[in-house]
């Protein structure tokens, strides 16, 4: 379990209500911004304290990895600089009924507050320019002691939410709406021939044409070299929803994967360097990662791949694979 606070003024409201974390990818003029790179170390149980108007109000309860979400529609002109797509992350929150204002008792807080990335300055002043950032167990249990007994009932549900995502990963329903909507867009399109819709439509899950074509170009599976293509999946190296309809068919988007490694691709607990080494995300379930084939001490390489493939996985390892921050 890990303890993560969230500056919530903009957005509190929505997010609180709604069970969420989100946040853009990046800042407005494209860099990468330690802040939301953060949503991608997130994992189910862990713990999320919401800093509001300068109080602890409310504390959460993380029940999803993060995954590629539209921006909320109810935030309406809220960061209109904002790029359309970013990171969400399931979250259930609890207000609290005895918030805690941080600045009043750095005397026991401060000490605690990490070297860099930290949510507060010394003298307990919130930093405008930290969204969301990973304190300790110190620093937690401090918290803990100030709000009470809430903290401790939310300490245990998150407990048992760790456990049962072990069992049964949590779903994704935004994730899902977003490509439905999609889907529906792409038929709807009057600019686009009937059967090319019909076979971007089948792509998304992985068939038809787009399966064809990611068959010319793959033979079996890169990592357990299964070649038989009964137990093969065509996926998308880029996601269907993020990619063009040219891109959503030809072959070099693709991958021919076995279920296991689709799911883990998917997910973004693995992806692939250009050269073909095989990366595995640091929030990766270990016990389950060894069930499915991988083990983070074996040097996978799976082949090179052709440059535009290559293009593809650049965009996999940067918006998709469940990447932890470098710390410096």
């Amino acid at each position: 379990m890990r303890y993560w606070w969230a500056n919530q003024n903009q957005t509190y409201g929505h997010e609180i209500v709604g069970g969420y974390l989100w946040s853009p990818k990046c800042k407005s003029n494209g860099e990468r911004n330690a802040f939301y790179e953060f949503m991608r170390e997130v994992s189910p149980g862990d713990i999320v304290f919401s800093f509001s108007e300068t109080l602890i109000a409310a504390i959460g309860i993380a029940r999803s990895y993060c995954y590629e979400s539209p921006k909320p529609t109810e935030f309406g002109s809220t960061g209109s600089n904002w790029g359309p797509i970013g990171w969400k992350v399931d979250v259930s929150f609890r207000e609290l009924s005895t918030q805690v204002r941080p600045k009043d008792h750095m005397n026991r807080l401060a000490s605690h507050l990490p070297a860099k990335y930290a949510p507060l300055r010394p003298t307990g002043d919130g930093l405008q320019s930290v969204y969301l950032t990973e304190v300790g167990s110190g620093f937690a249990a401090t918290l803990f002691s100030l709000i009470g007994s809430e903290a401790n009932l939310v300490s245990d549900a998150a407990t048992a939410v760790s456990v049962a995502e072990r069992a049964t990963p949590a779903a994704e329903p935004t994730l899902e709406e977003w490509e439905r909507r999609e889907e529906a867009r792409v038929l709807e399109a009057k600019d686009v021939p009937e059967t090319d819709r019909q076979a971007i439509v089948q792509a998304r899950r992985g068939q038809g044409v787009f399966r064809a074509n990611v068959r010319q170009v793959e033979r079996a599976c890169r990592v357990t070299r299964v070649d038989r293509p009964e137990h093969l999946i065509a996926i998308h190296i880029r996601p269907w929803r993020d990619s063009s309809n040219s891109e959503r068919l030809t072959g070099e988007n693709g991958l021919l994967l076995t279920p296991t490694i689709d799911h883990l691709f998917d997910k973004g607990f693995i992806s692939f360097e250009g050269g073909g080494r095989l990366i595995v995300s640091p929030v990766a379930h270990e016990e389950s990662l060894q069930r499915m084939g991988i083990r983070r001490s074996e040097h996978l390489n799976v082949g090179t791949f052709s440059e535009q493939q290559r293009r593809f996985l650049d965009y996999h390892r940067e918006n998709v694979f469940r990447e932890a921050v470098v710390r410096r």
